[in-house]
């Protein structure tokens, strides 16, 4: 009886964990068991819809969205979807890529009963090689979340305290591995800038992005690059010089 029950919560737990996945076209010739997905994929979505348009109105704080998006995405288990579907489909998408910076690969959906047509989020999947980054920038107007899929790499992270004519006043938060499953976010209320580095061979990372978080700011909505080896303050503070794209990749890509 014990034994049953284990796999009745084993595939539980598969099964809430795939739901998301099966969305993504990474399921070639399993249109049946995508099928038996969307029920639980609905669900899943939904409620990261529900929080992207409790943020954009303010309904809900953006470190709180940060908080239950991060918890969200924690509780998909990926041995057991890595185990379950061809991710080398995805894979071969970038096993050419070895540019500086990080290759972003699109994230297709089909319609799914009872979700909104349109969702307030964006999502796409980060690819990059050893040696390679997510470069150093930050976010204006805009909240973001990770997921690890695979490979391992360190992150950083940054409160961003300050904006000078040409420069960020940042301080470290977070300097950590990153593994499989691991999950990270930033919003404009805290760690505002990140940096991803590739330490495996390859290392893929999930992102869904919420935009106009932050109503009346004046800043446009989008990347902010910058250079966080920069003069040090007190406090442990970073005088961090603002960057261009082509600059931020040839420097951190």
């Amino acid at each position: 009886m014990d034994e049953m029950l284990d796999r009745r919560d084993f595939a539980r737990r598969s099964l809430a964990s795939l739901a998301f996945f099966s969305l993504m076209n990474v399921l070639p010739g399993k249109e049946a068991f995508a099928a038996r997905m969307r029920p639980l994929a609905g669900h899943w979505l939904e409620e990261l819809d529900r929080l992207g348009r409790e943020v954009k109105s303010q309904a809900l704080q953006q470190v709180e969205w940060q908080k239950q998006v991060e918890a969200l995405l924690g509780k998909v288990d990926l041995p057991e979807f890595l185990a379950a579907i061809d991710f080398e489909s995805v894979m071969k998408k970038a096993a050419d890529f070895n540019a500086p910076g990080a290759k972003s690969l699109s994230v297709n959906f089909t319609k799914i009963e009872g979700v909104h047509t349109r969702l307030v989020f964006g999502m796409q999947i980060f690819a990059m090689k050893k040696g390679r980054s997510i470069v150093p920038h930050g976010h204006d107007n805009m909240a973001t979340a990770f997921l690890v899929l695979r490979g391992t790499l360190r992150g950083r992270h940054y409160e961003r305290h300050e904006d000078l004519p040409g420069h960020l006043v940042l301080s470290p938060t977070i300097d950590r591995a990153f593994e499989p499953g691991g999950t990270s976010s930033i919003s404009d209320r805290k760690d505002n800038v990140h940096w991803f580095q590739a330490t495996s061979d390859d290392a893929f990372v999930f992102n869904l992005h919420v935009m106009g978080v932050t109503p009346g700011t004046k800043a446009p909505t989008g990347r902010v690059y910058v250079d966080p080896n920069g003069e040090k303050l007190e406090g442990g503070r970073i005088k961090a010089r603002r960057l261009g794209h082509e600059e931020a990749h040839k420097l951190y890509g």
